[in-house]
């Protein structure tokens, strides 16, 4: 039986009637249910609709607005037809951080000198994304990595689960480990807009364990419909942030809004402002890949003063994230542990056994 077989039956309904129901215009059109998303996203990630189909389905669904049963439910064809690192013994829940995968284009990423720092305290960190892709073409995690001397795109799944054992850190390369999702990116061009399933990329868990999700967001109607989706699917442990362009990275020109759901507490929303911590900088421009691993090789090697806008802004991002993670029990402690994994040096050594866990797989990492 094949995967698109498995995943309709005799009552379903057709891609067409999907189609129509959410396409009547503003008088007549419907929302789906959780199992009808979940069916629409199968048969168009499983060539059971056409491509004319699929279009007018992304424009429909974006017009209409989707809602966070039907992106509940589309994540549920994601956890079928995805892949699922295991879960390891950890004494912090993983955090698994979510991105928009067409990258960053203005503002300087810290996403992955984050994962380094958590990593460095015993908190695993789960990242995922691929190559370049429309709209934005902005950069990937994958090239940031492999700036700094870790390639992850020719790793099997094995492998990646072997560095999250060892090293507390992975990264999912969704072109080798979910190509089925890759099928629907040719129309973020065509269409020159993300479609509403590219909101999955910043919720999806490629992880079968419980974890923490950080996920990043930019328009206010995008925070509620992430959180109505994630609730509806129980996720215990997540943290909503705007950060800049989508990421998860807390901005320093203004106070960052941030919300945390502890299940079965109720959803709170952190009041956040750099100043009140004693840090003030201004966010670092994007550039390209080779200044962006130059400023982080300074970082790494101890050069705190020509790059205090960029050590103050790991602190802020990196202090947080250790607190809500369980590293610390207080922003503050989350600040002050950054800046001892940094200036003792744990943070590079950790790229360091980065770089020689691929190189025992047989995996050449350029030096850093």
């Amino acid at each position: 039986m094949t995967i698109a077989s498995s995943l309709t039956t005799a009552s379903s309904p057709t891609f067409r009637d999907l189609l129509k129901k959410i396409a009547g215009g503003p008088h007549t059109s419907k929302d789906l249910s959780r199992e009808e998303a979940a069916l629409a996203l199968a048969q168009m990630l499983t060539d059971q609709a056409t491509p004319a189909q699929i279009g007018a389905f992304l424009i429909a669904h974006r017009m209409k607005r989707p809602t966070g049963v039907e992106l509940a439910g589309m994540l549920d064809t994601y956890d079928r037809l995805g892949c699922k690192l295991k879960a390891i013994d950890s004494a912090y829940l993983p955090l698994v951080l979510g991105c928009p995968y067409d990258g960053r284009k203005r503002t300087f990423p810290l996403v992955p000198l984050t994962a380094l720092i958590l990593a460095s305290a015993g908190c695993p960190v789960i990242l995922h994304g691929g190559d370049r892709i429309p709209p934005k073409y902005g950069v990937s995690l994958v090239e940031l990595w492999q700036g700094l001397g870790v390639d992850w795109t020719s790793l099997s799944l094995e492998q990646i689960q072997q560095t999250l054992e060892s090293q507390s850190l992975a990264l999912v390369y969704q072109p080798r480990h979910f190509p089925l999702s890759l099928s629907l990116i040719a129309y973020r061009e065509e269409l020159g807009k993300r479609p509403p399933v590219a909101t999955l990329e910043l919720m999806w868990s490629p992880y079968a364990g419980p974890a923490r999700l950080a996920v990043g967001y930019v328009h206010p109607p995008t925070e509620q419909l992430i959180v109505d989706a994630l609730q509806t699917r129980g996720v215990e442990h997540f943290l909503m942030v705007k950060g800049w362009e989508g990421s998860v990275d807390l901005p320093g020109n203004r106070p960052a809004i941030v919300q945390s759901y502890d299940a079965p507490q109720a959803l709170e929303r952190l009041p956040l402002h750099p100043e009140h911590y004693g840090i003030k900088f201004t966010d670092q421009p994007f550039s390209d890949v080779v200044d962006w691993v130059d400023q982080v090789q300074g970082l790494l090697d101890g050069s705190e003063v020509p790059l205090a806008e960029l050590y103050d802004s790991v602190r802020w991002n990196a202090g947080f994230y250790l607190w809500r993670s369980g590293v610390t029990d207080s922003l503050e402690a989350g600040i002050t542990l950054t800046a001892d994994l940094l200036r003792s040096g744990q943070v590079r050594q950790k790229l360091l056994d980065l770089q020689r866990a691929y190189r025992k797989n047989g995996y050449k990492a350029s030096p850093f």
